[in-house]
C-alpha cells in the first residue's frame, strides 16, 4: 500500500485533494521544530497553539505537503502559488481524526508482530532494551520514537511502518479513563506488555485497581493468536482471568521468566535469569532495581518473538542509557556527577531512584533535588509525607532540595538532621544547588515533568558526549 490518492480516498470519507503531488516516500510531522525536509505537515489544533499558524514555517522548513482543516483553506491564499507548487495539499474536516483514521487503515495492511508496551513505570526502558535485543539478533524492525505514546505519537509512528520490517514496537501511555481502549483500537497489537501498576495519573485514572483495569484494555483487540505479557509479581495483574494466554515475569517462582538471587552492588546488578527451565547468570552495570524487571519484560517479549536465549542474555547485559532515566551526566567545572532521573515521578519510581542513589559508593557528598509528584489526586499529601519518611533509607544523603508546592509535606517527615531547602520552582533550585557545589558532589534530580527539573539539569551539567 502506498500513500497516494487511492489510499486517502479509501481511508477518509471526506477529503479534498487540492494538489495531488504525492511524495514517493511519505513521512509525517505535526511540529515544525522537529519537521524534516520532505515531511508532510499535519496542522493539528492544540490547547495553546494551532498548527495552522505554522503552515508557512513548515513550508520554509521544506515540508513536502500540508494536511489542513477544510475551514482553514483561506490561509493558503496568503501563500504564493510558487511556494505551493509541487506540494501535496489536502483538506479534511478534522485533521486529528484524519491522522488517527489514516494510521488505523495503514496499520491494517501489516501482518507481522506488533508489540505494545504500557505500565506505570518502565515503558521506555523496556522498549529500548527490547530494541537492543532485536538489533543484536539482526531483526529489521521499527520502534516508536522517544516517548511518543499518545494517540498522536502512536499514529505518527504507525505511518512509519513498512513492508520491509519484520516487527514493530510501540510504547503506549495514558492518563485518563477510556484512552487505552482507543489506543488499542488504533494500534491492534499482537503482543502487549504491562510492566507494572503504580500510583501514576491517579487524578485521571482512579485507584490502583482502576489503573490495572484500564491498562489491561491494551489486550482488548487481541486475536486468538495474541499473547499478553504481565508482571506476575503484582496480584492486581496476576490474579486475573484473561481470555488469552499470558506470559508472566518477575521474581516469584510462579513466573515463566524469572530473576532469582538479585544482588544490587555499588556498581552493578546481578541475578539469575530463568527462561522457563533454562538458567543464566546476568550482570548489568547499573544499580537501579528497575533494570531487572525491565530486562525481564523485554526478555519475555523477545522469547515470544523467537529470539534465541543466548542473544537475549548477551543483549540485556549491555546497559541502555536513556535521557532522563537515571542518566549520569557530568556537572560543570568538574564538580562531580548528576543523575538525571527527572523524566517523571510517582511514589514507586521515586523510591526506586532513592534506593539506587543510596547504593552508589562515593566519597563526595550526596545531594538530592526532588520535585513534586503530580497527578496523585486527593492522596497527594499522604504520598509526599511517605516520601519524607522513606528518606530514612538513604542515610548517605547529606542535603535535600525540595521543589514545588506539595513537597512541603515531605519536609515535615524528612529525617532529623538532614538539611533541607524548599523552593517553589526549578529556577530557585538552581541557585540553592550551586551554593552547594563548591566541592565535588553527586546529585540526584527527580520529579514530575511539570516541575521542569530538566531545565535545572541542562543548566548545571555538561552536554552529553553522545545523545541517548
Amino acid at each position: 500500500m502506498r500513500f497516494d490518492e487511492h489510499f486517502l480516498r479509501g481511508a477518509l470519507t471526506e477529503v479534498e485533494i487540492i494538489n495531488a503531488s504525492f511524495p514517493d516516500e511519505a513521512r509525517f510531522a505535526v511540529d515544525t521544530r522537529t519537521l524534516q525536509k520532505g515531511d508532510i505537515f499535519i496542522a493539528l489544533p492544540g490547547t495553546n497553539n494551532d498548527g495552522h499558524h505554522f503552515i508557512d514555517a513548515a513550508l520554509q522548513a521544506g515540508a513536502a505537503g500540508l494536511i489542513i482543516a477544510s475551514g482553514k483553506k483561506n490561509l493558503l491564499d496568503a501563500i504564493s502559488q510558487s511556494r505551493l507548487k509541487g506540494k501535496l495539499i489536502v483538506a479534511v474536516p478534522d485533521t486529528l481524526q484524519a491522522l488517527i483514521r489514516m494510521a488505523s487503515v495503514w496499520r491494517s495492511q501489516f501482518k507481522y508482530p506488533v508489540v505494545a508496551i504500557t505500565g506505570s513505570v518502565g515503558k521506555t526502558s523496556t522498549k529500548e532494551i527490547l530494541a537492543r535485543i532485536l538489533d543484536l539478533n539482526g531483526n529489521h524492525y521499527i520502534a516508536s520514537h522517544g516517548n511518543q505514546n499518545t494517540r498522536i505519537g502512536i499514529s505518527l509512528n504507525i505511518l512509519r511502518m513498512r513492508s520491509i520490517h519484520q516487527m514493530a514496537i510501540f510504547e503506549v501511555g495514558i492518563n485518563k479513563r477510556g484512552e487505552m481502549a482507543e489506543l488499542a483500537r488504533i494500534l491492534r497489537p499482537t503482543t502487549a506488555v504491562i510492566t507494572c501498576i503504580g500510583h501514576c495519573h491517579m487524578e485521571g485514572l482512579g485507584s490502583l485497581h482502576d489503573i490495572a483495569l484500564e491498562k489491561s484494555d491494551l489486550f482488548k483487540y487481541f486475536t486468538e493468536d495474541s499473547i499478553g505479557v504481565i508482571n506476575g509479581d503484582q496480584a492486581l495483574l496476576a490474579n486475573v482471568g484473561y481470555v488469552h494466554p499470558v506470559l508472566k515475569f518477575g521474581s516469584k517462582t510462579v513466573n515463566q521468566i524469572q530473576a532469582r538471587k538479585i544482588h544490587i552492588g555499588s556498581k552493578h546488578t546481578s541475578f539469575i535469569l530463568k527462561i522457563y527451565k533454562e538458567k543464566y547468570h546476568i550482570v548489568i552495570k547499573q544499580v537501579h532495581h528497575g533494570v531487572v524487571f525491565n530486562s525481564l519484560a523485554a526478555t519475555a517479549v523477545a522469547h515470544l518473538l523467537g529470539v534465541p536465549n543466548n542473544v537475549i542474555v548477551q543483549a540485556i547485559q549491555q546497559p541502555v542509557v536513556i535521557a532522563g532515566r537515571f542518566e549520569q551526566r557530568a556537572l560543570k567545572d568538574n564538580k562531580g556527577t548528576l543523575i538525571n532521573d527527572c523524566y517523571n515521578a510517582n511514589p514507586e519510581s521515586m523510591k526506586a531512584a532513592l534506593l539506587a542513589f543510596q547504593k552508589i559508593e562515593s566519597n563526595a557528598p550526596k545531594i538530592a533535588v526532588l520535585g513534586d509528584m503530580l497527578e496523585l489526586g486527593l492522596n497527594s499529601p499522604f504520598w509526599h509525607r511517605q516520601l519524607g519518611r522513606f528518606l530514612r533509607k538513604v542515610p548517605s544523603l547529606k542535603h535535600l532540595i525540595l521543589v514545588g508546592s506539595m513537597v512541603k509535606w515531605t519536609k515535615k517527615t524528612a529525617p532529623v538532621g538532614l538539611t533541607v531547602d524548599v523552593v517553589p520552582t526549578w529556577k530557585e533550585a538552581i541557585e540553592q544547588l550551586k551554593e552547594r557545589l563548591g566541592q565535588e558532589a553527586i546529585v540526584l534530580v527527580k520529579g514530575s515533568r511539570g516541575v521542569g527539573l530538566n531545565n535545572l539539569v541542562e543548566a548545571v551539567t555538561e552536554e552529553p558526549t553522545s545523545k541517548p
